[in-house]
């Protein structure tokens, strides 16, 4: 796993964490939950080819499909 990967899933984590005090203190809370909901697909959506990278990985070591 690169370590960029990682730095980019922690800017995402800190800026919906920033993001989300913001809209706690002027309350709202649905966009809230919306951007809770945003930053989780947006790291899942930067998680697939490293996922994709491993399952191929794994499939190379043991022969198999």
């Amino acid at each position: 796993m690169e370590i960029d990967l990682l730095f980019k899933i922690a800017g995402v984590g800190i800026i919906v964490a920033i993001l989300n005090l913001i809209l706690k203190k002027t309350d709202h809370d649905e966009q809230v939950v919306m951007l809770n909901v945003a930053g989780l697909v947006i790291v899942l959506m930067m998680l697939i080819p490293a996922l994709e990278e491993l399952f191929n990985t794994v499939k190379d070591v043991f022969g198999q499909w």
